[in-house]
């Protein structure tokens, strides 16, 4: 699955658009990683366990994302974008998006 933030995918023309496509999750911190980040704040520096959460979450999203596009007969996303959000205290949810596409063959 090629996914790009351009409306256009170099060097490729598009055959047909099959709309909208998303992939989301939603994850929540726990205790253990708050004590760990109260600590952090008090001397500074990046809280590495909440760091590698979120990226585990976006590539959840992306990866439920290329699914529903793939689903739909699509072999590209394009206009791709990330976007996260607070749902409550201590959860948020990161949404992957875009347009999927299918590409005329090379």
């Amino acid at each position: 699955m090629i996914i790009v933030t351009s409306e256009q995918v170099p060097n490729r023309k598009i055959k047909e658009l099959k709309g909208y496509v998303k992939g989301n999750t939603v994850r929540a911190k726990h205790i253990g990683l708050d004590i760990l980040a109260g600590l952090k704040n008090v001397v500074g520096g990046e809280i590495k366990d909440y760091s590698e959460m979120m990226a585990e979450a976006r590539e959840i999203a992306i990866e439920r994302m290329a699914a529903e596009a793939k689903a739909k007969g699509a072999d590209a996303i394009i206009a791709f974008r990330l976007q996260s959000s607070s749902v409550m205290g201590g959860a948020s949810e990161i949404i992957a998006y875009g347009t999927a596409v299918l590409l005329e063959a090379e």
